[in-house]
């Protein structure tokens, strides 16, 4: 009878993750065509090909997709067992992705915490847009991430937070132009639509003048005055000033979680209890959104 090896499903499921042989063998420590030969290993055994191998890296194909969900469910729950046996405490790694706006607002309190708790556990990360971490989960490239809901009031919401109009004052000069100029994250992002809604249901005329993914290019095309940006507000830095008066309202947005898999490791749900219990009680910036622009309740959802 033949029987899978616990050494090569962990080593496929690396491979899996990073889409490269070369950079799993960095992870791993092991040669590439060490690598390369155990996934023809596990290929035979399985009697399926199992990777799609290119120039620019590899990808499953449905059979692998298919292991890879049986691979890390057994070595999620030999992990699990072996804890148990040995009366350890939690152990593993797992693979968190996370905006970047969320990542500097919560991750220091949320993370410091969980790995005080959990000091075996091994966290990798991952900062991108939720447009972006959907298609890692997708592909089990990451295990678990926050991820942006346009709709606040949902069930699986665990915290909700406002998109603000931020600037380098709180009525900086740019706002007596004839078509202001905004500085946006990419055009899929929950952001950038929320921005352009709002100033179209408002028909005020604006130019989308710079455009960056990462939040400090965003931060610093504020600080220098020659756009307003928009961030959720508890990211806001303290150099910045919250823009309400002659801009429109813009909405709140729910987080949540979401995970690769229905049945995740024990230390993706150990990381999951946790930040369901810890992130709505992180404290929120407490500077008032007032002035003319200020909304009622009813207006501050999307």
């Amino acid at each position: 009878m033949r029987t899978l090896d616990l050494a090569l499903l962990r080593n496929f499921a690396v491979i899996a993750r990073t889409g490269s042989i070369s950079v799993a063998s960095l992870q791993i420590g092991r040669t590439q065509s060490a690598l390369s030969m155990q996934m023809q290993r596990l290929e035979a055994l399985t009697g399926q090909a199992l990777l799609h191998r290119s120039g620019s890296g590899v990808r499953l194909t449905t059979a692998g997709d298919k292991l890879l969900a049986h691979a890390e469910s057994l070595l999620a729950k030999h992990d699990e067992i072996l804890a148990d046996m040995r009366g350890t405490g939690l152990k593993g790694s797992v693979s968190f992705g996370c905006p970047e706006d969320y990542s500097i607002a919560f991750l220091p309190d949320l993370l410091r915490a969980f790995c005080a708790l959990h000091p075996d556990v091994e966290l990798r990360m991952v900062c991108a847009p939720t447009s972006e971490l959907r298609p890692l989960l997708h592909r089990r490239q990451i295990e678990m991430a926050l991820v942006s809901l346009p709709d606040p009031a949902g069930a699986e919401v665990i915290r909700r937070e406002h998109f603000v109009w931020v600037a380098n004052a709180a009525e900086p000069d740019i706002l007596d132009q004839a078509v202001l100029p905004l500085a946006l994250s990419a055009p899929m992002t929950l952001d950038y639509r929320a921005a352009c809604d709002a100033m179209e249901a408002a028909d005020r005329r604006y130019r989308v003048a710079f455009a960056s993914n990462s939040l400090a290019g965003l931060i610093a095309i504020a600080r220098s005055g020659h756009a307003i940006s928009v961030l959720t507000r508890t990211a806001v830095p303290p150099d910045l000033h919250i823009v309400s008066a002659g801009l429109p309202v813009l909405p709140a947005i729910g987080i949540a979680l979401e995970f690769a898999e229905l049945r995740p490791s024990s230390a993706a749900r150990a990381l999951g209890d946790h930040i369901r219990a810890v992130l709505p009680t992180l404290a929120r910036d407490a500077r008032p959104i007032s002035g003319p622009g200020s909304a009622s309740p009813a207006l501050r959802g999307l």
